[in-house]
């Protein structure tokens, strides 16, 4: 009998189908998602029956969905938040989850910093501009030798300190895990509060996962706390800022900016966020590379054929 692979990610085997290939020589029967975008919690219910191990990107991997995957043995994030699967559930199941880390590291980093840059030079409006003959100047801030604050200094955050120093920025950090050796190495200081962070940065970038105490980490009362020439970007989770609030310091200029790849729901539940000229917009798509793509569907199947022999061999 075949191991039953379901693929969720619509990347997956996208640009090299070399991934899928090691999964199909082995002897597994691999399930591609068949409609194009992200399942919903009743389709995730329909597909994942009978599958034996899931590669899954931001699909709903809930309770109730893991209670219809009686065959189920190994879950694999596509990526490394794992805020959509119920790994207690899963843990009660004796169901490992592994993730991909590093796999979209420079990837994340690189569109970190594009939206930097975007939303503190209005690149954004700026060309809008220019596609309908408005040829005025915008005065917008400089990004270089400004002070970045992370929210998180893992993998991605780490990534983003070795690009802010081609640019001469200040580095200040938050995170409850402090690594001092790469902190000394790349004149990393660490705020003791996230409050001392948001007063001091320019530039405030979020790299954290979203967990219950992670929720709406940015609010009304930090966005306050941030200055009025600040810019705020988040390639990591939607949830951790209030959208409502950073709607309301938008439209208010109360911060010069936002750079978002995610948000809440997807597409976003609020569409006066889609006026903002102060905002730039992404679609969940930092860590879409060809790089990247390929690094994560390697790692995945590795992560299966690895299972499968230690199953084998156990």
């Amino acid at each position: 009998m075949s191991t039953i692979v379901l693929v969720t990610p619509r990347s997956y085997g996208k640009h090299s189908t070399e991934p899928i290939e090691l999964l199909r020589q082995a002897g597994c029967e691999v399930r591609l998602n068949p409609h194009g975008r992200i399942l919903t919690k009743e389709e995730m219910r329909e597909a994942i029956q009978g599958v034996h191990a899931i590669v899954v990107g931001v699909d709903p991997l809930d309770r109730d969905v893991l209670q219809a995957a009686e065959q189920l043995r190994l879950i694999v994030k596509y990526g490394v938040g794992t805020d959509n699967i119920d790994l207690q559930a899963a843990a009660e199941r004796g169901i490992p989850v592994l993730t991909t880390p590093g796999a979209n590291t420079e990837a994340v980093a690189d569109y970190t910093f594009g939206l930097m840059l975007a939303a503190a030079r209005r690149i954004v409006p700026i060309d809008s501009g220019c596609r309908s003959l408005d040829w005025r100047k915008q005065t917008t801030i400089d990004v270089s030798g400004r002070t970045l604050g992370l929210v998180g200094l893992g993998q991605i955050g780490k990534a983003v300190v070795r690009r802010a120093g081609g640019f001469g920025m200040q580095i200040i950090a938050f995170d409850a895990y402090r690594d001092e050796t790469f902190a000394a190495q790349h004149a990393v200081r660490y705020a003791d509060t996230l409050d001392e962070l948001l007063a001091q940065a320019d530039f405030v970038s979020l790299h954290v996962p979203l967990t219950g105490d992670t929720r709406h980490l940015i609010g009304r009362e930090q966005l306050g706390s941030m200055r009025q020439s600040a810019v705020l970007i988040n390639t990591a989770r939607g949830g951790l800022i209030d959208e409502e609030a950073l709607l309301e310091a938008l439209q208010q200029q109360k911060i010069w900016g936002a750079g978002l790849d995610v948000f809440e729901q997807e597409p976003p539940a609020r569409p006066e966020l889609l006026t903002l000229d102060n905002l730039v917009i992404g679609s969940h798509c930092a860590a879409s590379t060809v790089q990247a793509i390929d690094n994560m569907g390697h790692l995945a199947a590795r992560h299966i054929l690895d299972y499968l022999s230690e199953v084998k061999h156990g």
